[in-house]
């Protein structure tokens, strides 16, 4: 395997990103929203209301699918503290998974469909490397920097929370033991099957575009973990994270692993 060619263009890559609003713009946004609007947005609401407004029995649902040693633990804070905890800890946790598969998407979707606007995909796919090669430079060049930005996202997200909280909650509240093995096993995983499936779909396509609307519809998952914990269906515990992040590994390298056998430079070179 040929890492110096692949590291060469694990940098180009970097380098269009950084020059295209386009591409880098919603991976600054998008984090910005989740990891500090919102957050701060929740955190803040209980010093507008009144505490007999901030009533945790409306979040029946979740209480119910907590373990014991947390509900034991919620009991000894007060009504407001109760909010400020779980909202911060648990409602919106599924939120954060929306960023390392934001950012593998967007970064995926350039990868072949953003060669061919910027008119470089030929002189891309007559570069000496294998085929194998060149597509898998293309899933790393946007897997790490997916890693990197989601990490910062995480401690920004707790910087926020626990400073605005702080006088809430008395001392630093943030992270719960679950956000261990989201940040660090669930988000990879998350990011790896959403880049194999949109590189797959980038070479597929004509447009930036139409790789980044495909790449949306991943979001969906997601979506259904944050109303599956919100209505007390189940916990994002630890060991369900875990679990759900070896999961979404094996859909991720297996997604790669398809990609890798049956990406074909002469059927793009074909479609130019």
């Amino acid at each position: 395997m040929n890492r110096r060619a692949i590291r060469a263009m694990m940098r180009k890559d970097l380098r269009q990103v950084t020059q295209n609003k386009l591409v880098w713009m919603p991976m600054v946004i998008v984090p910005a929203l989740l990891q500090v609007v919102i957050p701060l947005g929740i955190v803040l609401i209980p010093t507008f209301l009144p505490a007999e407004a901030m009533d945790p029995q409306e979040l029946a649902g979740l209480l119910r699918a907590l373990p014991g040693r947390l509900k034991e633990m919620l009991q000894n804070l007060e009504g407001v503290q109760q909010w400020v905890y779980l909202s911060a800890n648990y409602m919106f946790a599924p939120l954060f998974l929306v960023v390392p598969l934001m950012v593998s998407s967007i970064l995926a979707a350039d990868s072949f469909a953003g060669e061919k606007e910027r008119k470089t995909l030929e002189s891309l796919l007559y570069t000496p490397v294998s085929d194998e090669e060149l597509f898998l430079a293309k899933v790393l060049g946007a897997f790490l920097p997916a890693l990197v930005i989601s990490v910062a996202s995480f401690l920004v997200y707790a910087l926020a929370v626990n400073t605005v909280g702080y006088r809430i909650m008395g001392r630093i509240f943030f992270p719960a033991p679950t956000w261990w093995p989201m940040v660090f096993w669930l988000g990879p995983g998350v990011s790896l099957s959403g880049l194999g499936a949109t590189v797959l779909l980038s070479s597929k396509v004509s447009t930036f575009m139409q790789a980044q609307q495909g790449g949306g519809l991943l979001v969906l998952p997601i979506v259904a973990l944050m109303i599956g914990q919100l209505s007390g269906a189940f916990y994002l515990g630890p060991w369900l994270v875990f679990v759900l992040g070896t999961l979404a590994w094996l859909i991720g390298l297996w997604l790669i692993w398809v990609g890798a056998k049956t990406f074909s430079r002469s059927e793009i070179i074909a479609r130019i």
